[in-house]
């Protein structure tokens, strides 16, 4: 190496060093940071802002605020400029702050590439207890508590009111929490405005049900709110971003008393009031065979649906019951929960008499009065007739009993002999005789006619009811009259196979019904179920139509014996 090289070297190592130490000194005076505040109380949060010049790229290093600080977001901005041809450029980082803990804290500084910022004190002061729940301030927080020494169980009825005197471009408020409580919100958030200490608030309602799950002590937490407002004094300032604002309500405790100790039914109901109905009218007489129906309605206030028992009635002599699925929903007005079971129960009596329709005791706890009440439906009781049409129905509407002498269409009538002599005895006895065997006469006779006239290939098939006809009659009364027509088109068929096992569908039973009425409601029934026809009155038409039978025809309708078009793929020899 040369001498002049060697002081060439000599010059540049120095100048390299003492523009690196410019390049470095330049990158750390570009970037800098600053609080929008330094001193708040704890419970409020603080923007921290942080600022690199030139547009740098790289992102802000926060963990470091981890330790001290709860990061409730971060925004970004940035701002490009020309002036006199130079073109300048920044970019803003603004990261909100919640302190963890009263005292001085220092913000240590934060890494943006190779530059990092200055270190940052804060004051944070304790706050004073209902500080920002009071009147007085710019937002403040107010909750109440409805009753503050409830029954486990009971509904707890939880307001909590915003206030604030500014316009806010967003917020959050947080939700009640709580070992040992169940929270659901109720209705929609009231919005208003209201005049405290001659100041005029914005004030945003909300409503909570709180249903505590156990008895003793429970702490309900204080509520948080965090927002943004309007910075008036300042309208473009940090790009119109606002300052942060936060609030936080008092804490709350709940002295949650157990069950009362003469409380014995297994079922606990705290409700502020309890309807138990019965929705439908119930018949003073019917048939044999027709469906008597009873919907009851349980409905509580201050429960939900989910804390009412299931309603069941037992089957009570001579009928059978059938209870439909129970319909459950919860509902609320803003104030309450009002759990609500519906459930239909159809019986249909299999025998003539007195039929008694159970009734229906539900025990609640009234928190009103504090004190045990009973909701009752009594029974019902209800004069069950034989079937429409028979004898027996005729005797009983008419209250007269047929007579041995009664007369029988057809047959010549036999007037009684008036009082014989002492010889007369005998004679009328062989004459009486001679009556009684001309009678079983004409009662074969008869018989054998109406055999002749049966001309279905499987006589006996036809002719024999299945043992199930009957229940499949009940199950199809019951279908009609919880107006599902679905189903009862289902045990239609069914029924009419037990009776006529050739029936296949419910056109083929159409073609075989001798009955125009039932035809018609037949009908009427296909055009609900595939032709979009109102099924308005339906039910009751199919009811009245078939509670009596089927009514088939003497002679089923006639079938080609062999098809009019010739065969597809005819046989070959």
């Amino acid at each position: 190496m040369t001498r002049t090289s060697i002081r060439l070297a000599a010059w540049l190592v120095p100048c390299a060093l003492l523009l690196a130490s410019m390049i470095a000194f330049a990158d750390a005076s570009g970037v800098r940071a600053w609080l929008d505040r330094d001193t708040m109380q704890l419970g409020e949060t603080v923007t921290l802002n942080v600022e690199a010049e030139g547009g740098s790229s790289a992102q802000p290093d926060f963990s470091a605020l981890a330790q001290d600080f709860n990061l409730t977001g971060t925004q970004s901005s940035q701002q490009i400029s020309i002036i006199n041809g130079t073109r300048s450029a920044k970019t803003l980082w603004a990261v909100g702050l919640e302190p963890k803990r009263e005292g001085r804290i220092t913000i240590a500084p934060i890494a943006v590439g190779n530059a990092r910022t200055e270190p940052i004190q804060l004051s944070v002061l304790a706050q004073a207890a209902g500080t920002q729940a009071k009147p007085g301030g710019d937002v403040f927080l107010e909750v109440s508590a409805e009753p503050l020494t409830p029954y486990v169980q009971q509904e707890v009825r939880y307001i909590a009111k915003l206030y604030y005197a500014f316009d806010l471009t967003d917020g959050n408020l947080g939700e009640p929490q709580a070992d040992g409580i169940g929270v659901q919100r109720l209705g929609q958030d009231k919005s208003y405005v209201a005049t405290l200490n001659g100041r005029r608030y914005h004030v945003v309602e909300r409503h909570y049900a709180l249903t505590p799950e156990r008895s003793g002590a429970i702490a309900i937490p204080a509520l948080a709110f965090r927002g943004t407002a309007l910075d008036v004094t300042d309208p473009t300032g940090f790009f119109s971003r606002g300052r942060s604002v936060g609030a936080r309500s008092d804490p709350m405790q709940l002295e949650v008393r157990p069950k009362p100790a003469q409380w014995t039914d297994s079922n606990w109901l705290p409700a502020a009031s309890l309807l138990l109905k019965d929705e439908t009218e119930l018949p003073s007489e019917i048939h044999v065979g027709d469906p008597v129906t009873r919907t009851i309605r349980l409905q509580a206030q201050g429960l939900g649906f989910e804390q009412l028992p299931e309603l069941s009635l037992a089957a009570p002599d001579g009928a059978e019951v059938y209870p439909d699925k129970a319909d459950t929903r919860t509902r609320d007005d803003g104030e309450w929960l009002y759990g609500e079971r519906v459930r239909k129960f159809a019986f249909v009596p299999n025998r003539g008499g007195t039929l008694t329709i159970p009734g229906l005791k539900v025990q609640w706890w009234d928190t009103v009065r504090d004190r045990a009440e009973t909701a009752e439906l009594p029974p019902h009781t209800i004069r069950v007739l034989p079937v429409a049409g028979s004898a027996a129905s005729a005797a009983t509407s008419t209250g007269t009993v047929p007579a041995s002498n009664a007369v029988v269409p057809g047959i010549a009538q036999i007037a009684p002999s008036p009082p014989a002599k002492a010889a007369a005895p005998k004679r009328l006895r062989v004459w009486r005789a001679l009556a009684i065997l001309g009678f079983a006469l004409w009662l074969i006779t008869l018989a054998l006619w109406w055999r002749s006239r049966r001309v279905m290939p499987i006589a006996k098939a036809a002719a024999t009811v299945l043992p199930d006809s009957s229940s499949q009659r009940a199950a199809f009364l019951r279908a009609c009259s919880l107006s599902e027509f679905a189903a009862a088109e289902r045990v239609l068929v069914a029924w009419a196979r037990a009776e006529r096992a050739d029936v296949r569908n419910l056109g083929e039973l159409v073609a075989r019904l001798g009955d125009a009425v039932q035809r018609d409601a037949l009908v009427d029934l296909q055009r609900a179920r595939y032709a979009g026809a109102s099924p308005q009155g339906l039910a009751t038409r199919l009811t009245q139509a078939f509670k009596g039978g089927i009514a088939w025809r003497d002679r089923p309708v006639p079938q080609a014996s062999a098809s009019a078009l010739p065969a597809l793929y005819p046989e070959r020899d």
